[in-house]
């Protein structure tokens, strides 16, 4: 082990328990669970954390208690009666077999949902104010209901108990129905609910002591609670940390679990998971000052925290006991064991795209990793299996989709060549990574890079495949990987010298004026991205879309901070907008629903991001001349980083 990560492999007790280390995964929303249980999906997830070395590993975020707190959207727990308790057991044994602790977090969400008239029919808070992201008008809790409340919390720890849990956490943050209570934002009751501290306090203790009736003294309860809501008006870090106070002096929580801000509007909802625009570790200090007030309760914390040194760095500095590395051990389940073998070089590090965690569990969609597609699909993916026959493989193209072609063939045992026309790898996620805020977008491909040439895959730059120069290797199996070019529209004008793509003005290649109209109809971050880039060097910039709004397919835990950022650079958006001609420095646009045209005057760039096409000429050429050929990521069709790795994977597995 290495030495500078003693602390972080150092063991710590948790109320009765003892986690081996101080790395764990935090309690997040798989969007796996099968009619509101936890299935053979879920359990592969989980054990592959555990399999990785991990401490503790907590599922089911966000899982009901009460039918009133609706668990389909996400396809999330639902902890309402003992049919759930087998399924936990399952899943228990399947992560206690390899040395590790699993907890689960349990919840009511109050007005934090939209009622769907099947779970549900009305939401439940403490008074009668509509949150901004969901906006559904909630009814104020009655007394009886609140009762209620507290008997679900109960029976569904009680469950959990039975179910070989080793713990449960509290959801008291991210705006969830207990700290609906505590915030006088939200809570304007006039009984003993509502008004002093005590009061909004009263209905987090209730729970705490029917959940202790419940489960006793030596089950782990803790409580997760945000160090600051970062919200006018909301409660600061010095209430939260008088609130970690009385938890703590309760006697009835083991550890407290810290995150930064809320969830009730769309910019704290993206605060929440804070993705790669965010400074690692950007909440720690919150979380530390939670210690303070608290001290001798164990703090947990997870947020933007990738780094085993870095983990290793806080915990030694006493800022936080228990680090949650939650999207990097999506990223890399084996984290701890590479980190503890001193192998930080192969761990593929969290980049913070969100793109294939969080915002697809936004969608409902299950959580996998923007370039990691065996998380979440480890029934397919997680076991590698040897080639059978060792087989000469040439992979075209440098981009993401093929150097994981190449990098899995190589692992499999075959010996793998690839074929780069450019001076460097990349391709587009390098290019990507060229805006702002988007710098270790490009970590996806030094991980990529590193190790194929670990892995000793013949690696050539500046060379372009064409049928001859492939087939004289004598290929066993070709897999193209050519990618795609910028689509250009058949619109007038569009071939004026002053009309570039977005990969011209990332690259550097194009020279922009001080005017410019972005044209997107990518719909992702793409354009978005460069209009920022432009931004920043003190362009003005207007983005027509001809959607309801720009960038509408651009993750929810994405979109805020990027507006925040474009906005606070005084871009004009201008959905529902479509390109119809350019006329020398007029852009003649139109309203996609009543036609209606407009003229913007004084444009000196119009630059379009307009998709792309797939560049396959040399995969349809070699058809029928190799015994094995194949197409990955945008060769096959233009689509995200996610999809090509996945492609590529899928195919270097069949060879």
């Amino acid at each position: 082990m290495d030495a500078e990560l003693r602390a972080l492999f150092s063991p710590i007790q948790v109320g009765r328990v003892t986690l081996k280390n101080r790395i764990y995964s935090s309690g997040h929303a798989e969007a796996m669970a099968e009619s509101g249980r936890p299935g053979a999906r879920l359990t592969r997830y989980h054990e592959a954390k555990a399999r990785g070395g991990c401490a503790l590993t907590i599922f089911g975020g966000s899982s009901s208690v009460h039918p009133s707190s609706p668990a389909a959207a996400w396809k999330q727990i639902a902890n309402h009666d003992d049919s759930i308790i087998p399924a936990y057991r399952a899943l228990a044994d399947a992560v206690h077999a390899h040395g590790c602790l699993v907890f689960t977090q349990l919840t009511h969400m109050g007005r934090r949902a939209q009622a769907d008239g099947e779970e549900t029919n009305v939401l439940l808070a403490p008074s009668q104010i509509p949150e901004r992201v969901h906006r559904d008008v909630p009814h104020e809790l009655e007394a009886e209901q609140i009762a209620e409340l507290v008997r679900a919390f109960g029976e569904a720890a009680q469950r959990c108990r039975e179910g070989g849990l080793d713990g449960i956490e509290l959801s008291m943050a991210h705006n969830h129905l207990i700290d609906q209570f505590w915030s006088p934002l939200f809570n304007q009751r006039l009984d003993e609910y509502g008004g002093s501290l005590d009061n909004r306090m009263r209905f987090a203790l209730e729970v705490l002591r029917e959940t202790r009736r419940r489960v006793g003294g030596d089950f782990v309860v803790g409580a997760r609670i945000s160090g600051d809501e970062f919200t006018r008006g909301g409660l600061t870090a010095a209430d939260m940390a008088e609130i970690a106070r009385r938890l703590a002096a309760s006697g009835l929580v083991d550890f407290l679990s810290t995150i930064g801000g809320g969830a009730h509007t769309y910019e704290l909802q993206a605060a929440a998971v804070p993705n790669m625009s965010y400074a690692t570790g950007v909440f720690v200090p919150l979380a530390a000052a939670i210690k303070q007030a608290a001290p001798g309760m164990p703090i947990f914390h997870a947020s933007r925290i990738v780094d085993p040194v870095h983990a290793d760095h806080i915990v030694a500095a006493g800022q936080i006991d228990v680090v949650g590395m939650t999207r990097a051990l999506i990223a890399d389940p084996e984290l701890p064991r590479k980190a503890r073998e001193g192998r930080l070089d192969d761990i593929r590090t969290c980049v913070g795209a969100n793109e294939g965690c969080i915002d697809r569990i936004y969608q409902g969609k299950p959580v996998s990793c923007v370039q990691n597609p065996a998380t979440g699909r480890e029934a397919e993916l997680a076991e590698v299996r040897a080639a059978a026959t060792i087989k000469k493989v040439v992979v075209i193209g440098g981009g993401v989709a093929g150097l994981e072609a190449a990098r899995m063939a190589a692992v499999r045992g075959h010996r793998v060549g690839l074929f780069e026309k450019t001076a460097q790898l990349g391709g587009q996620v390098l290019l990507a990574s060229r805006a702002p805020s988007r710098a270790e977008y490009a970590g996806i491909v030094r991980f990529l890079a590193a190790q194929v040439r670990k892995l000793a895959v013949d690696v050539r730059l500046a060379v372009e495949a064409t049928p001859s120069t492939v087939l004289a290797e004598r290929p066993d199996a070709v897999v193209v990987a050519t990618g795609s070019h910028p689509f250009v529209p058949a619109v007038p004008g569009i071939d004026g010298k002053h009309v570039v793509t977005d990969r011209d003005v990332l690259s550097g290649e194009a020279k922009v004026g001080g005017s410019v109209v972005v044209v997107d109809d990518v719909h992702t971050q793409q354009a978005l991205s460069t209009a920022e880039l432009l931004l920043e060097q003190g362009k003005r910039v207007e983005v027509i879309s001809p959607l309801f709004y720009v960038g509408q397919d651009i993750g929810v835990t994405s979109i805020a901070p990027l507006y925040k950022r474009l906005f606070t650079r005084g871009v004009v958006l201008t959905p529902g907008t479509e390109l119809r001609a350019v006329e020398g420095s007029a852009v003649i646009v139109a309203n996609v629903y009543s036609g209606a045209e407009r003229r913007i005057e004084g444009v000196d760039t119009v630059v379009l991001a307009a998709g792309s096409r797939s560049t396959d000429g040399l995969y349809r050429a070699l058809k029928g001349q190799v015994a094995e050929l194949y197409a990955v990521g945008d060769c096959v069709a233009p689509r995200g980083v996610h999809q090509a790795i996945l492609d590529a994977t899928r195919v270097a597995r069949a060879i």
